[in-house]
Formats: C-alpha cells, structure tokens, sequence
C-alpha cells in the first residue's frame, strides 16, 4: 500500500496564526485564556490544553479581570471586545485578516443600504462563531441563510424582500458552488420582482485559500484508490470537504484520530491519499500517514 498527503491539505493560514500565537504565549506564561476553541479539531485542542491554554465562553469573559485573552481567527462582534476593554482584559486578537475585512466590509454596507430599507443577507451556519461576529457587525439586523434550498422558503415568506435592496455575503469557509447559486436564485428573485437586479449587491468573500481547495481536492480524490479525510467532528469546512471527496470518491473515509482507521478498509495494491480541513494541523495528517504505512 501506498500512502500520499494532500500537499494543499492543512491549517488555513488565520488558524494556523492563531495556534502559533498561542503557543508563543503558553512557552513564556505556561497558561492562556482563548474565547472559544481556537480551532474545530478535538485533537490539537487536547494538544494546547496540555500546554496551558484554557478555552473559555462569553459568561466567563464577563468574570475575567485585568487578564489575558485570545480572540481566535474566527472573528468577534464589537460588543464582545467592549466586555474585554470594561474589564480591562488584555486582548491577543487573532482574527483572520480575511475575516477582518469581510466584517468591516457588512459593516460599511449596512450603513450605506440600511437607511434605504436595505437588507444584509449571511450564506453561513448559525451559531458558528464567524457568522455570529458577522451578525455583531450590524447589532443583528441580518438575515442568515444555512441551506441554498432555503432561499425560496424564506422569499415565500418575506423573511428576504426581493422588492427591497439586498446585499448578500458569505461566511468565508462555505462552499464556493453553493454560494454561486444561492445568488443566481436570490437574483432570479430580484428580477422577476423589479425588472431588473441593480438593488442586488453579492460579495465574493469566500476565502481564497479555502475556494481553491475545492479543485485541488477533486483531482487529489480522484486520483487515489481511497481518501482518508482527517478532521474534527464539529468543523463545518471538514463537512464540507469530506462530501466534496467522497462525490468523486466513494472509498472516503472521514477520521479525526487514526485510531479510528479500519484496515480492512485497504487492499495491498491501494494508493491512499490523506488529506484534510482548514482546520488539521499537518502533524495530525503525518500522523495518519505513520499509522498506515506501518499497517
């Protein structure tokens, strides 16, 4: 059996800065409070808490005084960094740059379309800690939309008004595809209600790194016998990716531990490609490796 990594595969850039930066604090203090897990993979996360780190929620951040806590890349709403600075909490804001510029952008929209009747519509996973700092950015006045089936449903109702002005954003870890006919179906909509679809803004503010993962993937999954995804159970791009590799692949099989591994899933002559979410770090993946080639 021959085994391969996703050269792609691995920790997006804002996750991995923000595990560095925790790791750089936890070697000089021994201890860091993060808001929230810095990361949706079980694993490291069990991996920093032997370091130190102690993963808190909003409550605590309320208790918590003249300390210091990691905001991780997901972003957070401006509510949440008055808390920090009332209690004179010392912020190591890791926000991924491209969260970052996607928040300001829903934030400068909302005031230009706000006072016009406008309506800021969210492509993302309620309650995932991205799409609730993004939701922050306009005290709550947006729309967030999970499914792309569920977009006729909430025009139907009136929960999105076709007749008003919509700017539509995407949480930056969806689906590229998805997105793209989301719109096309949110602009159908527009058009059969105005005649046109110049009220109609769409962002393009999916992630490039994650974006060009999709292709690269679909090669890479194509090209093994079987496709051990590595990822943690509450990583919504690890959903994603998973599907993505098991559409081309039907021998996919998505792990967050390699003890979780069958070896009967494997014959002798198999070529088996590992790869992963923007959320596993490429130790965990060189670990699956180890474990296979040693089988």
């Amino acid at each position: 059996m021959r085994v391969e990594i996703d050269e792609h595969s691995g920790c997006c850039n804002g996750v991995r800065r923000a595990i560095e930066q925790a790791e750089q604090v936890l070697s000089q203090n021994g201890a860091l409070y993060s808001l929230g897990a810095i990361v949706h993979n079980e694993t490291e996360m069990d991996r920093l808490r032997h370091k130190g780190l102690s993963t808190i929620g909003y409550e605590d951040l309320k208790n918590l005084q003249n300390t210091v806590v990691l905001f991780r890349a997901h972003g957070e709403p401006p509510a949440v960094y008055n808390i920090a600075k009332g209690n004179n909490i010392e912020i190591i804001d890791c926000t991924c740059p491209v969260v970052l510029q996607l928040q300001k952008r829903i934030a400068s929209t909302y005031c230009e379309i706000s006072p016009l009747g406008g309506q800021i519509v969210i492509f993302g996973k309620k309650g995932h800690a991205e799409v609730n700092g993004l939701v922050g950015q306009v005290d709550g006045n947006a729309i967030v939309v999970e499914k792309v089936d569920d977009i006729r449903q909430m025009l139907s109702e009136g929960r999105i008004d076709p007749t008003r002005p919509i700017a539509l954003f995407s949480q930056t870890t969806k689906d590229p595809d998805q997105y793209t006919r989301l719109g096309e179906l949110i602009r159908e909509a527009v058009i059969t209600a105005s005649g046109n679809d110049s009220q109609l803004s769409i962002f393009n503010t999916i992630c490039r790194q994650v974006s060009s993962r999709h292709p690269n993937l679909i090669e890479f999954a194509k090209g093994h016998n079987a496709i051990i995804f590595v990822c943690g159970k509450e990583s919504s791009n690890g959903k994603i990716l998973s599907q993505l590799c098991a559409s081309v692949n039907p021998r996919t099989y998505s792990v967050e531990h390699h003890n979780e591994i069958n070896p009967q899933w494997f014959g002798p002559d198999d070529f088996v490609g590992i790869c992963g979410a923007t959320s596993t770090p490429k130790w965990q993946l060189e670990e699956v490796a180890n474990y296979l080639k040693n089988l």
